[in-house]
């Protein structure tokens, strides 16, 4: 399939976007080194390192390789992992995720629904209401101030 629905945060409404599907030279060229290796290639960013492992302000995450809308900073929460932690996405359309048994562990690992960029995981040991636990890396995301 070369679209996918996805929400728009700005617009409020859902829309249809082409799939962003690039090579990895590609990629590897439009992207700064650390996004590249934990976007494209599912690495990990260090606990208690991540630009917005702390960040306060207002607006919305968004996926670093596409710029799709991921999180509401109002979702977002103090999970003392060392990573930005949010409740929800924006829609669940925005996301996807699939079983990662990398590392001798069997964790979700959550995806851009748009270009497939790796963001982290999803635990379900989060705040209510959802119970989840988003997790993640601020090298897969930018922000973008309401």
């Amino acid at each position: 399939m070369d679209e996918v629905r996805i929400y728009d945060v700005a617009l409020g409404t859902v829309r249809t976007v082409a799939r962003c599907r690039l090579s990895g030279e590609e990629w590897r060229q439009r992207l700064a080194p650390e996004a590249f290796r934990v976007a494209r290639e599912g690495g990990t960013e260090p606990p208690f390192t991540g630009k917005y492992h702390a960040w306060k302000a207002t607006g919305v995450y968004r996926c670093v390789c596409c710029g799709t809308d991921l999180f509401l900073s109002e979702t977002k929460f103090d999970s003392g992992s060392g990573w930005p932690s949010f409740r929800a996405p924006v829609s669940n359309l925005n996301i996807r995720t699939q079983i990662d048994r990398r590392f001798g562990m069997v964790r979700t690992e959550v995806l851009c629904a748009r270009c497939d960029a790796h963001l982290g995981h999803v635990f379900e040991d989060g705040p209510p209401p959802t119970g989840l636990r988003y997790c993640i890396n601020s090298a897969s995301i930018v922000f973008a101030e309401k």
